[in-house]
């Protein structure tokens, strides 16, 4: 119960709502406790004795009892409610800020849909726990202490009798406890994979119905399905069983009541009434231990949710400021690579020892095979991964000495795949720089060779772009995305072969935009094609994570190495 008493530490800031809701529960369950008590003395007293008087007062206690007990339940249902949903918006909050935090590293590793699951399933799980179980736990506790105490009164003897199943009780939710969060583990998984597929499917749907394999990712679904169907049936499996043995010792329980209980009425140790009154309280001493068992073993299953929540929460965040780390000051856009090596798995160089520097307002190009680490280099830059050793420098900063809030301030990235956000085309150009100015956002969008197509959309710049903005072509999207970049107006511009998706005449366009932001910033440009990078100060080929050989467009040709090779390849297609 160790996370469930974590999670519980999230109620703090309601301490108040739920110390009130506490109280709503027990006077809401003390009144469940005195209609024994009314039975007890309509035997022993109205029916024994003929006493018209206490049938009165009877009478009214029953009305005056419901009547409290329902304002009461209200308040119960309603403040647990409230505290119970603060308390999942906070963790949901904590959670996806967490996300936001992680490195790339941990993204790379997993599929979105797994990582939705997170937030969307796990979190609901935790609803379930704290909403609806709280409220049933708190409840059946305070009639189970209730309906004890109640029983101490009558019958001392009776009580401790009937007390001895108790430990019986308890080992058996123990050992079915276990169980059930183990296999709750489980349904949480299966939940996942659910999600994981459901969104990989949707996502590409047009790659899906490109192929015909609409009934290939429905049986895929089935599958998946199918496992988390078996998983909830092992569930319900131990949960089915858990009920009957509880209810099999509490009959114990019953029986020994009963014996006894007759044995003292003949022998004139108690009244009928009041074994009558005993018996109903171990009812409710009964239904409550049944009921706090499932109560028990739905919350083990929850708790399956909070672990993979909890699990994400204690994760390290492995690229954090350092302590110490100061802003970056305006730079003036020096890049230096000092001797750089990087693994995404250690034993697995991407990069190898690269050494290389650009002088403020150069255009530094890579190119090469894929893999050969063109990218790597590119995001080692906003120190989205950390180097393996050696260390790269802005301006004579090391990237890892300042805050990467100030770091990733002053650089600004084109990447190839576009992702832009399903709201307006002003929203997601303003996505640049939050506080800019209706003026500052039109002059991006005409410095970027927008400006005229966005005016001959429906809405103009309130046009809804859809999701990721697949209402728009691609060379569209890019001319967004540049306009984004251009109102953060970045002091280093990387562009991750922002056209190489295009055709032609909406390369032309995007290639006009590009150059007119590179204009007085340090830009890298990773190309695939090559005549995007003639005009560049430096190329840089690289190969198997080495810098193979550098120098100008005409340099390179003469030397007839791999960058002469790579050109050649490519426009002799081109001629062809």
């Amino acid at each position: 119960m160790k996370n469930y008493v974590r999670l519980l530490s999230y109620i703090k800031p309601y301490m108040r709502r739920l110390a009130e809701a506490i109280v709503c529960i027990i006077i809401a369950a003390g009144a469940n406790l005195y209609l024994p008590w009314i039975i007890k003395d309509m035997i022993d007293k109205v029916l024994a004795e003929k006493d018209m008087q206490m049938l009165n007062v009877i009478s009214v206690g029953i009305v005056v009892t419901f009547f409290i007990r329902g304002i009461f339940y209200y308040g119960q249902s309603y403040l647990v409610s409230f505290v119970g949903q603060r308390v999942i918006i906070d963790v949901r909050d904590v959670l996806f800020r967490k996300f936001q935090r992680l490195p790339l590293s941990y993204f790379d590793r997993h599929q979105t849909g797994e990582i939705m699951s997170y937030i969307a399933n796990d979190v609901a799980a935790l609803q379930n726990a704290l909403v609806d179980r709280l409220i049933e736990l708190v409840t059946e506790s305070s009639i189970f202490i209730g309906s004890l105490v109640m029983m101490v009164m009558l019958d001392w003897k009776l009580s401790l009798l009937t007390l001895i199943t108790v430990p019986l009780v308890g080992q058996a939710m123990k050992v079915f406890g276990r169980k059930l969060k183990s296999s709750g583990t489980v349904i949480q998984e299966r939940l996942a994979d659910i999600t994981a597929t459901m969104q990989e499917s949707i996502a590409a749907i047009r790659v899906v119905k490109s192929f015909g394999r609409e009934d290939y990712e429905i049986e895929r679904f089935h599958r998946q399905n199918e496992l988390n169907f078996r998983a909830e049936m092992k569930n319900n499996q131990l949960m089915s069983l858990l009920t009957p043995t509880v209810e099999f010792l509490a009959a114990l329980a019953v029986t020994v009541i009963v014996w006894f209980g007759g044995y003292e009425v003949v022998n004139g140790v108690i009244t009928a009434g009041a074994l009558v009154a005993f018996l109903t309280y171990a009812v409710n001493l009964a239904n409550p231990v049944k009921r706090i068992s499932r109560v028990y073993g739905a919350i083990q299953k929850a708790m399956a949710g909070a672990d993979r929540v909890f699990a994400i929460m204690d994760m390290p965040e492995t690229i954090v400021n350092r302590p110490g780390a100061k802003d970056l000051p305006p730079v003036r856009g020096e890049v230096v690579f000092d001797d750089v090596t990087f693994a995404y798995e250690e034993g697995n160089d991407a990069l190898s020892q690269v050494s290389f520097s650009a002088a403020p307002g150069q255009m530094i190009a890579f190119v090469g095979p894929s893999g050969a680490g063109k990218s790597t280099i590119a995001n080692l830059i906003p120190r989205f991964y950390e180097v393996s050793s050696g260390a790269i420098r802005i301006d004579g900063y090391d990237v890892r000495d300042v805050t990467m809030e100030s770091l990733r301030g002053q650089i600004g990235i084109v990447p190839q795949e576009t992702m832009l956000f399903s709201a307006t085309v002003r929203e997601n150009i303003r996505y640049g720089r939050l506080d800019a100015t209706e003026e500052e956002i039109l002059q991006a969008a005409k410095d970027a060779n927008a400006h005229e197509f966005i005016m001959a959309l429906p809405e103009g710049y309130e046009t809804k772009i859809g999701e990721r903005g697949l209402n728009l072509s691609g060379g569209q999207r890019q001319r967004i995305a540049i306009a984004r970049a251009i109102l953060k107006d970045p002091r280093i511009l990387i562009l991750d072969e922002a056209t190489s998706a295009l055709d032609t005449e909406s390369e032309k366009v995007v290639q006009a935009a590009l150059d007119r932001l590179m204009i007085g910033r340090t830009s890298f440009v990773i190309a695939h094609r090559l005549s995007t990078v003639f005009n560049a100060d430096q190329i840089y080929v690289i190969e198997g994570g080495r810098i193979h050989e550098h120098g100008t467009h005409e340099a390179l040709l003469a030397a007839g190495g791999l960058y002469s090779n790579l050109y050649h390849i490519q426009f002799s297609k081109t001629s062809g």
